[in-house]
């Protein structure tokens, strides 16, 4: 098996990863073992191949992450409920406790759910209404 082919078997499991998770991080991983597999198909040394991924991969991460704090915090009208969950909007819980990042886990529906909050500060304990759905966490804001 070729150094070529085993980076493209690298960026295929990247890519099976983001798929399973979501997180759009692991695609810029796989730009970095796809740069890395071209370049091995170029005949370049495994220290080039590496360090080519590494740039290219961390490289396109830093400027993902950079370009996410950039833009901010997302409006309430950005945020895509659709479907079924936007039965759960204007719903009511209880937050006993935030953490510093702004997130929680508060019961709601019988079951242990992720949230966040949607505002510039972390608020208080207390009820809180749901008001979008973003991925698996309910974005709450104080009542």
């Amino acid at each position: 098996m070729t150094e070529s082919t085993l980076w493209w078997i690298i960026a295929g499991f990247f890519v099976s990863l983001e798929l399973l998770t979501g997180s759009f991080y692991l695609l810029m991983l796989a730009l970095g073992a796809g740069a890395a597999a071209i370049s091995a198909s170029f005949g370049a040394p495994q220290s080039t191949q590496l360090v080519l991924a590494a740039v290219v991969g961390g490289g396109s991460v830093y400027l993902w992450h950079r370009r996410l704090l950039q833009r901010g915090m997302l409006g309430l009208e950005d945020y895509t409920t659709t479907g079924l969950g936007s039965l759960d909007v204007g719903e009511h819980v209880n937050v006993s406790q935030w953490r510093p990042d702004g997130t929680t886990q508060v019961h709601y529906r019988g079951s242990e759910w992720m949230a966040r909050y949607h505002g510039a500060h972390v608020p208080s304990s207390g009820q809180h209404r749901i008001r979008a759905i973003e991925s698996n966490y309910l974005v709450l804001e104080r009542l």
